[in-house]
């Protein structure tokens, strides 16, 4: 009794107070709540103006050679997995793999109480928004369908409706996490150069074939030339074909990436902090001379940043 009135009183000076730490919140949260959690509000709460978060959020980084899925809990990135991007996937197939991934993990999909997707393949789109419908009783929250009104990303760009979901979603997560300016170094299936300023506004950036694209534009043009794997040779000066064309995908993308960040920090007159994320950061991080930061899961980070700030409006 005494603690139900204790509850009553908080929420009377619900007004007054602002909570400014989540960890008292969750300790309010665990010895008051059996005096007011239910299955309806599924762990969600308004406590002095801000919403404790301790549900499961599924975030989806649908690019054009693959996706990128992770999991959040507490605020923790606990799981992710990298998959092939299939467009003529069907709902159900989609919730098949997904489920197999989930249960690998110990997860349960009715676990999961939020879905954001962030996909620069439109055709996806219609399949992978059934499937949380039908599998999660989910409507996600999409970026890329009216991509800035879902985020607080301040623009300095003539047309902001035209860039890509991944490159708004990379810059939120970039702005959350470090201090600006910033050049933000996306290696997909092209490769996108970003630059934040130092009031945090999305100026522009660059795009060009991804490193992928340029060794299968080598081997499809040069007919004597065999595939090979994107790997640091051991000698730049390589000794067989195959060692010269591993040192002149390698060297050549490691040159490309320091002579436009170059270029960037010599037209804006700033020293921005660059960081590098996608499939091949890591790689191409190791012998650059620019990169700050590696930082592979900053776009999944982004999709969360962005689901909280929607689901807290």
């Amino acid at each position: 009794m005494i603690c139900y009135v204790l509850v009553l009183i908080i929420f009377r000076l619900k007004h007054i107070l602002i909570l400014e730490e989540n960890i008292f919140a969750a300790l309010v949260l665990f010895l008051f709540k059996p005096f007011w959690y239910s299955n309806e509000v599924e762990g969600r709460m308004l406590f002095f103006h801000r919403k404790v978060w301790y549900a499961m959020l599924f975030v989806l980084d649908v690019g054009n050679t693959n996706t990128v899925l992770g999991v959040y809990e507490d605020d923790v990135l606990t799981h992710h997995w990298r998959i092939k991007t299939d467009r003529y996937k069907t709902e159900d197939e989609f919730a098949m793999l997904i489920k197999s991934l989930f249960e690998h993990k110990g997860l349960e999909m009715s676990d999961v109480q939020g879905v954001i997707i962030s996909s620069v393949v439109p055709p996806i789109m219609f399949s992978l928004e059934k499937m949380c419908e039908v599998y999660f009783d989910i409507d996600p929250l999409i970026v890329g369908k009216n991509s800035l009104e879902t985020t607080k990303l301040k623009m300095c760009y003539p047309n902001p409706h035209e860039i890509g979901a991944d490159r708004i979603v990379n810059a939120v997560g970039a702005i959350k996490q470090y201090r600006a300016p910033l050049v933000i170094i996306d290696f997909g299936t092209a490769t996108t150069f970003c630059y934040i300023n130092d009031r945090e506004e999305y100026c522009g950036g660059i795009i060009s074939p991804g490193i992928n694209i340029s060794m299968e534009a080598l081997y499809q043009k040069a007919s004597k030339l065999p595939k090979i794997e994107i790997e640091k040779p051991d000698e730049v000066v390589g000794k067989s074909t195959v060692e010269a064309m591993k040192s002149g995908v390698f060297y050549g993308y490691v040159g490309q990436v320091d002579g436009i960040v170059n270029q960037i920090k010599n037209s804006t007159n700033t020293n921005p902090t660059v960081i590098a994320t996608g499939g091949l950061s890591a790689l191409i991080g190791d012998a650059s001379n620019t990169i700050d930061v590696v930082d592979p899961y900053l776009t999944l980070n982004g999709l969360y940043t962005i689901y909280k700030d929607n689901w807290k409006k």
